[in-house]
């Protein structure tokens, strides 16, 4: 049985599965049951610093996207860090850890960008045996107009600055957690490590609107007939995320930072995804509230089944493994070549791939043959850009097929070529005409 034991920057818990700083870990209730199910480990609802406590709304906090079936597919957020007393919050994790030992423990915490308010939160953090912190640096809407969270995180200076307060004042070590709401993701995660921080943590919310009440012209999350930006997480934001862990994993002036993976994991398949993309554990949130804290099983058994069959024994075998295979586009190779090719037997003659072929694509699926409804791809068309597979709504009717070395590609008249090519060496490309000159 493969081993799911996780050492993430020297925090131990038994398995990857770590719930993120949200509504699902804001007291002691929450994060026993949550325990019970087997999560490996939790990161607290956001603390504040001391003093009177953060306030939140009293109505509707959560707006959402759905799919044709209702599943939830988004959720927009405009709660704010805990809005319970920081003592009460700092009793309840002394507790809890206390009662589980095994489980990993992290504590989010968010104050001024000034040393003097760090200085006096970590050591009463560290006080109750917390295995580590978590920077939020994310939260882009509430915190960030009061110049915290990514008001800090989308300066690049102010995250190394706050870094470099809090390896200096805590022996706990220090997760730095990132906002998707900049141009380019590796800077901040670069002035991260020119901090010190030991790990970092990605994505947090994005900043977002996702509908409007038409009848009363406000924003969802609709509050008092107003609404607010808020962050954005779910299903739908794990793109983005795997983008941006993937390019921190393969930077190299982050190259081997650690990555604890956010946004959007559902399964033990989107689980696996991020930790293959370099990923050293995930944390879940939407998932949890849309399923319960028992949905952890399903990831654990999954992920255990498929690393089994798969022959990986660890943890270890698997992360970063996908990272040598992300490349930019310049560095495709130019001379493989596909065709798609649809299963006759399989095909139900929906004609989906038909009308996005011929309407949107290329005009390289037939409709009728002989005078019967009939769909077939014409290899002297075909580009191989696969939109046919992705809108067949049955799976693997349509699969894409290489091209051998040698065969010859109807489209363009030419044979396949067997070596490697790209585009920095391509005769179309005006620099390598440049650099042959």
């Amino acid at each position: 049985m493969a081993d799911l034991r996780n050492n993430f920057v020297g925090i131990k818990s038994p398995n990857p599965f770590w719930l993120a700083s949200a509504p699902p870990t804001d007291k002691a209730y929450n994060v026993e049951r949550a325990f019970k199910a087997g999560w490996g480990g939790v990161v607290w609802k956001t603390l504040g610093e001391e003093g009177l406590p953060v306030v939140n709304v009293n109505g509707p906090r959560y707006g959402a996207i759905w799919g044709a079936d209702r599943r939830l597919l988004g959720l927009n957020n405009i709660e704010l860090i805990t809005d319970r007393d920081l003592y009460t919050n700092l009793r309840e994790m002394k507790q809890v850890k206390m009662n589980w030992p095994d489980r990993a423990l992290i504590a989010s915490i968010m104050v001024p960008c000034e040393e003097d308010a760090w200085k006096a939160i970590l050591p009463l953090v560290e006080e109750t045996g917390a295995d580590g912190i978590e920077l939020n640096f994310g939260c882009p809407h509430g915190m960030s107009e009061r110049g915290m969270g990514s008001a800090v995180g989308q300066v690049p200076e102010y995250i190394e600055m706050v870094v470099r307060w809090c390896k200096q004042y805590t022996r706990m070590p220090v997760i730095t957690k990132l906002t998707p709401n900049i141009s380019d993701i590796r800077r901040p995660a670069r002035a991260a490590k020119a901090g010190g921080t030991d790990a970092v943590s990605l994505i947090n919310t994005i900043n977002s609107i996702v509908s409007v009440d038409l009848d009363n012209f406000a924003p969802n999350p609709t509050v008092g007939g107003k609404g607010s930006h808020g962050g954005y997480c779910g299903p739908a934001v794990k793109p983005i995320a795997l983008n941006m862990v993937a390019e921190i994993a393969r930077d190299p002036e982050t190259y081997g930072l650690p990555i604890s993976g956010i946004g959007g994991i559902t399964t033990w398949r989107d689980a696996a995804e991020f930790l293959v993309l370099g990923a050293g554990n995930v944390q879940v949130c939407t998932a949890a509230m849309t399923y319960g804290f028992k949905i952890v099983q399903e990831m654990i058994t999954g992920l255990s089944d498929w690393m089994d069959e798969k022959g990986h024994r660890s943890l270890d075998d698997i992360t970063g493994r996908a990272v040598p295979n992300v490349t930019d586009w310049q560095y495709l190779n130019l001379n493989y070549i596909a065709k798609a090719k649809i299963d006759q037997d399989a095909c139900i003659k929906c004609g989906r791939c038909y009308i996005a072929c011929e309407d949107t694509s290329h005009q390289a699926i037939t409709n009728f043959v002989d005078g019967a409804r009939h769909f077939e791809v014409m290899d002297e068309e075909c580009v191989g850009c696969n939109l046919c597979v992705s809108v067949c709504p049955v799976e693997n009717c349509i699969t894409m097929e290489q091209l051998p070395a040698g065969a010859l590609d109807k489209r363009t008249g030419r044979v396949v070529d067997p070596n490697y090519a790209n585009w920095t060496t391509h005769p179309n490309n005006p620099m390598a005409r440049q650099a042959a000159e």
